[in-house]
């Protein structure tokens, strides 16, 4: 058994389906009969590209990106576009979805499909093709917002092809659609650009922020700013307070994208405490006590620029350039979820005069990375306040743990959380769920114990003492054991004991599971699994109790003063199961 990516895929697909609002007249298309298997494919195939669409360009209204959708008849062979008004690049896209995991996986577009696209007509302001049919309402719509588009000379064009097309260099893609950039996504940068970015939150990357302030009760003026000089170089501190309902707009458009440096995402049960006081402290209060009960939030920006003058009374605009928060993250992802549940109602009432404190630390010196790296994860430690940073969350942004999690997705579809929270956002879309994640340190744990080091396995603090290399990660062997070890755990501990601390004999019994059943195919490794699970419990007591017994470990101790011997059993069960026997011990007894 993996955890197939290509469910994840249409679990999301559907999720977007159902964003539609039954007054849309779109409803009906996205939501057919769930038993008409041809259009529910059809909902799918339209909804893939608007998972395109969300990703690359954070389009998160269904509205805004169904606009931008012209697949159907008449189309020009064009499926979908966007207009990118901050990199001057207009995107046209050609999408091929198909029905089943092995067709999404192996199965190419027909070159005569990308052939089709008529991007040089459109652009030339044809509105008929070549046969002289008009194209469809929403070809138009394209010609037009391209021809709006004051600055329309400075814009490059770029084809992306949703499909598998493998094998072919930008120069034969460019000659396929009439001389345009091209990029592919095939299905396995679908899975790793789309999917993963998708269920972890960070889909989207925020280059300039642009944060509304309202000065009518700050006598000072918006902000008090000031440059530090420090070892790593200088830094400029703006401080000064926003409305929480900007924080709550920001982190619902660009969520874990903007916690790059923080040590956690966002902790949905671990941080329920402090998320249920800032919530009750937003909704149940007309008044700004917030201001006064939240230490606030510090972010990083490689440039902060506040307008005092933009041709509104009281009114000012703050930008912050490539912004990353690096403490209190917990109370931006609040604010967003409580921005979210809202947005459709009552949202201005409920954020009313109510703001937070911002510390922005813009790092003057840019060039060092090394530097900048350092003196983030100094700033981190010294701010921590809300919710405790824990040691191992300093560890969590290591290139080794990205390593980790991109084999680990990419091959069996787990999702390794290397930060705590990291998939909190796709838990509460319900993209996923979390029987997909495997917590850092139990990774670690059953990785070290199915192959044979059931003491390291029962260690604390696992995920700051492993040693793991490029080179581990490259054992394909040692990392099926692992993941067959993942699966035997959870049907030893967590479908039995969910409750329960989890008893030390676990990873020992994970280690002989391992070694007992393990079958060369991935896709067996659930079946073996449930098939001898039952019978191997019932007779571990009385292995132990066997081996435990064995002449091997009775040895004969003299009393010195009444020469008289005695035998003594030396058997240590810790040790044992790292040894030899072990493995010799459970084939003779099992397999007899």
């Amino acid at each position: 058994m993996v955890f197939p990516k290509y469910q994840m895929l249409t679990d999301i697909l559907d999720k977007i389906r159902n964003e539609v609002k039954t007054s849309e007249p779109s409803y009906l298309k996205y939501n057919p009969d769930p038993l008409d298997t041809e259009k529910v494919n059809q909902a799918r195939a339209r909804a893939y590209i608007h998972l395109y669409l969300k990703v690359s360009f954070g389009l998160l209204e269904f509205k805004d990106r169904e606009y931008l959708i012209t697949d159907g008849p008449y189309d020009g062979g064009i499926d979908g576009y966007y207009v990118n008004r901050e990199n001057r690049t207009i995107y046209f896209i050609q999408s091929k979805f198909r029905v089943h995991e092995k067709n999404f996986e192996s199965k190419e577009i027909m070159l005569e499909e990308i052939l089709v696209m008529d991007i040089n007509r459109v652009l030339d302001g044809e509105t008929k093709d070549e046969e002289g049919t008009n194209y469809n309402g929403k070809i138009l719509q394209l010609q037009r917002d391209i021809t709006e588009l004051e600055d329309i000379g400075r814009y490059s064009y770029r084809v992306i092809i949703l499909a598998n097309l493998d094998g072919w260099t930008d120069g034969k893609l460019r000659q396929l659609t009439g001389g345009f950039s091209t990029e592919v996504f095939n299905h396995s940068k679908t899975y790793e650009k789309l999917i993963f970015p998708i269920i972890s939150g960070t889909f989207y990357n925020a280059s300039d922020l642009n944060i509304n302030i309202d000065l009518s009760n700050k006598n000072a003026g918006s902000k008090i700013s000031y440059t530090v000089s420090t070892k790593k170089g200088e830094c400029e501190i703006t401080v000064l307070f926003i409305p929480t309902i900007e924080i709550g707009r920001i982190m619902n458009k660009y969520k874990n994208s903007i916690l790059k440096y923080n040590p956690r995402s966002y902790l949905d049960l671990e941080g329920r405490k402090v998320n249920t006081s800032i919530t009750e402290t937003i909704t149940k209060k007309d008044t700004n006590e917030f201001a006064l009960f939240n230490n606030g939030i510090t972010m990083l920006s490689d440039e902060t620029l506040i307008n005092e003058k933009i041709g509104q009374k009281n009114k000012a605009q703050l930008i912050v350039k490539n912004p990353q928060i690096i403490n209190g993250g917990q109370t931006s992802y609040t604010l967003s979820r409580i921005y979210e549940n809202h947005k459709n109602s009552d949202v201005e009432t409920i954020f009313q005069n109510k703001e937070v404190l911002l510390k922005i630390i813009t790092l003057l010196d840019r060039n060092d990375e090394k530097s900048k790296i350092e003196l983030i994860e100094e700033i981190s430690t010294a701010t921590n306040q809300q919710t405790p940073v824990i040691g191992a969350d300093r560890f969590a942004n290591e290139s080794i743990h990205l390593d980790i999690q991109k084999v680990l997705f990419d091959k069996y579809g787990i999702l390794y959380e290397r930060k705590r929270g990291e998939f909190a956002d796709g838990l509460f879309h319900n993209y996923i769920n979390e029987k997909q994640i495997i917590e850092r340190n139990l990774f670690f744990r059953v990785y070290y114990s199915s192959n044979g080091n059931v003491e390291k396995g029962k260690q604390k603090k696992l995920f700051m003492k492993q040693n793991f290399t490029l080179e581990t990660l490259e054992d394909s062997d040692k990392l099926d054991n692992a993941f067959f070890g993942y699966l035997c755990f959870k049907k030893l501990y967590k479908a039995k004991h969910p409750n329960q601390a989890v008893d030390k004999i676990t990873y020992a019994k994970v280690r002989a599971l391992t070694l007992l059943y393990k079958p060369s195919e991935i896709k067996e490794f659930q079946k073996q699994i449930d098939s001898n699970i039952d019978e191997f419990e019932n007779k571990w007591k009385e292995f132990i109790l066997s081996v435990s017994q064995h002449p091997r470990y009775l040895i004969k101790i003299k009393n010195k003063k009444t020469g008289e011997e005695k035998e003594r059993n030396t058997f240590n069960r810790s040790k044992y199961f790292d040894t030899d026997n072990f493995q010799t011990d459970l084939n003779e007894y099992y397999k007899s």
